[in-house]
């Protein structure tokens, strides 16, 4: 190969390689530019609880993180209980009753995002707790 189509094919080959480096720069792009929507974007869920002798009821707020929420507690809330609250980004939504009783408990939480159920859970006994966390609805 002479020295002109050596220098053609090496201007090609690194004009190929820039223009491959900017896709994949493009591709980074979009995704830092998704990562960051659904970290910012707040949602909405309801925690319903029902059941009897429920004496305590931990759920995630907004504040924290996804793997260190705020929680907040209700003792011997009023059943069934029900509660909207504004989650961001990647934080679960997560719900906790606890009941204690000799006479036997039963008990059952959900979670609701935009009218349908995406966590339910049932717990029987005379010492009970039950869990509802379920996966941030804005991870895409």
């Amino acid at each position: 190969m002479n020295r002109t189509a050596r220098t053609i094919a090496s201007a090609l080959v690194a004009g190929g390689l820039v223009l491959g480096l900017a896709a994949c720069s493009e591709i980074a792009d979009e995704a830092a530019k998704q990562v960051d929507k659904e970290v910012n974007e707040q949602y909405e869920v309801t925690y319903e609880i029902t059941g009897k002798g429920i004496d305590s009821i931990d759920y995630h707020v907004d504040g924290g993180d996804a793997t260190n929420p705020k929680v907040e507690s209700v003792r011997k809330p009023a059943l069934p209980w029900k509660k909207t609250v504004k989650l961001r980004g990647l934080l679960p939504p997560g719900v906790l009753p606890v009941a204690v009783d000799p006479a036997g408990v039963e008990m059952s939480c959900k979670i609701i995002y935009q009218g349908e159920v995406i966590k339910e859970q049932t717990a029987k006994g005379m010492a009970a707790a039950t869990g509802c966390i379920a996966v941030s609805p804005v991870a895409g």
